[in-house]
């Protein structure tokens, strides 16, 4: 049982190295790079349903390195619906629950300038909504500060957008 459990735990941090690097590559300026390797290892994943939290994880990212605006809402879409999927299973199973609290915000806020972007503001504000309805989720860390002043750069972008209309 331990064996099998030490096992398990090297899968997982060799998974996260490889997302890890993807993001990396994009961060770095190689989209098509990231976005083929995100898309490699989420089909990788895919029978794996030990591996919701980090197909989550790799949608997150993958709808990033999205060229097209309709193709980055739909990969964001997989990550929430991943999230929900795994909040479902009882997240506190494997340790991911916190981490799963603390990634709705982003998911949300992705979804809402997902929106933005296609110019679709009622669901932009739907989701802007959502996000900081979730956002006492988040540490006030860096990582929570940012997304909160993500919030608030996006709604200042979606003002702007109702605005023009």
């Amino acid at each position: 049982m331990a064996e099998q459990r030490r096992e398990t735990c090297g899968a997982e941090e060799a998974l996260m190295t490889r997302i890890g690097q993807a993001v990396v590559l994009h961060r770095g300026g190689d989209r098509e790079e990231a976005r083929h390797r995100l898309a490699g290892l989420w089909a990788e994943t895919a029978d794996d349903g030990t591996a919701l939290f980090h197909r989550c994880t790799i949608a997150h990212y993958l709808a990033d390195t999205q060229d097209d605006p309709v193709d980055e809402l739909a990969w964001d879409r997989r990550a929430l619906a991943t999230a929900d999927a795994l909040s479902g299973e009882g997240a506190g199973s494997d340790g991911h629950a916190s981490a799963v609290r603390a990634l709705y915000p982003s998911l949300h806020l992705n979804l809402a300038a997902d929106h933005v972007r296609l110019r679709d503001a009622p669901a932009a504000r739907r989701e802007l909504s959502l996000a900081r309805g979730k956002a006492d989720a988040l540490e006030h860390d860096a990582y929570g500060r940012g997304v909160r002043d993500a919030v608030e750069r996006l709604e200042v972008r979606l003002a702007a957008l109702e605005r023009a209309r």
